[in-house]
C-alpha cells in the first residue's frame, strides 16, 4: 500500500530541494485516488501552517494534453495567497523548480460551483468575470516526467499566478474569435484560440461537478 504521508513529505522536501523522481515508477499500481490523497496531506498541511487558499489551478483541459497523459479529465490543484505575483515584481529564476510560464484565463467566482452546474450556460452564471493571467508553473517531479498520479500528487504543478487587472464579463466576449496571445521580449510564443476558452469553462464544471461533495476543494465563490 502507497504512504501518502511519506510521499506528501517528499514533494514539501522537493520545494527547497532536488525534484522527485516520478512516484508511478516507484508506484506502478497508485491511482489518481492515491494523487488527491497526496495532495489534501499537503494541501491541509500549508492551511495549518496559516497559508490561505484563494483559488484553484485547473489544468489538463485540453483534450490532446489529456490523450498525451492518458486521462479523459482535467486536474486541480490548490492556489494559496503567497503565490500572487503583482504585474510590476519580478520573480528570481530559483524561486520554483524547473519553471515555465504559460498565458491562462482566470475566472472569479460570483458563487460556488456544485453537482449542478453542467451545462455552460449555468457555469457562465457562476462566473462573476475573467480575468487575463499569467501562470509560473514549476514541477517537484524530476525533468517534467509527470503523468497523472504524479501532477496530481504534486498540486497540479501549481507555482505562482499573476493576475491582470481589467475584468471581462465572459457573456460580453465573442469566443468564436476571441484569442490570448504571449508574446516573449515582443516575439509571439503563444496563442490559443475560443477552444482553450471553452475547455477551460468546461474544465471548471467538470471539476465542481465531480468535487462538489468534498468541503476543501477551493471552487467558492465570495464568503
Amino acid at each position: 500500500m502507497i504512504d501518502h504521508n511519506d510521499y506528501a513529505a517528499r514533494i514539501r522536501a522537493a520545494c527547497t530541494a532536488p525534484p522527485l523522481a516520478p512516484i508511478r515508477f516507484a508506484e506502478p499500481f497508485a491511482t489518481m485516488t492515491d494523487g488527491f490523497a497526496i495532495q489534501t496531506l499537503n494541501r491541509d498541511h500549508w492551511v495549518r501552517s496559516s497559508r490561505q487558499i484563494v483559488g484553484a489551478r485547473i489544468g489538463l483541459t485540453s483534450t490532446a494534453v489529456q490523450q498525451q497523459l492518458g486521462v479523459d479529465q482535467p486536474d486541480f490543484g490548490a492556489l494559496f495567497a503567497d503565490m500572487t505575483v503583482s504585474e510590476q515584481d519580478g520573480v528570481p529564476t530559483g524561486r520554483l523548480l524547473q519553471s515555465k510560464v504559460e498565458a491562462e484565463i482566470a475566472f472569479v467566482l460570483s458563487r460556488d460551483i456544485g453537482a449542478d452546474d453542467e451545462n455552460r450556460a449555468s457555469l457562465a452564471d457562476a462566473i462573476a468575470y475573467a480575468l487575463p493571467a499569467l501562470e509560473i508553473v514549476g514541477s517537484r517531479i524530476a525533468d517534467w516526467d509527470i503523468k497523472m498520479i504524479d501532477t496530481i500528487a504534486d498540486n497540479a504543478s501549481a507555482g505562482l499566478f499573476v493576475l491582470g487587472t481589467q475584468p471581462v464579463n465572459i457573456r460580453s466576449l465573442d469566443l468564436a474569435t476571441c484569442t490570448m496571445q504571449l508574446e516573449k521580449n515582443g516575439t509571439l510564443a503563444s496563442e490559443g484560440s475560443d477552444d482553450h476558452f471553452r475547455a477551460h469553462i468546461e474544465g471548471v464544471g467538470r471539476i465542481g461537478v465531480r468535487f462538489a461533495p468534498y468541503p476543501n476543494v477551493p471552487l467558492r465563490g465570495p464568503r
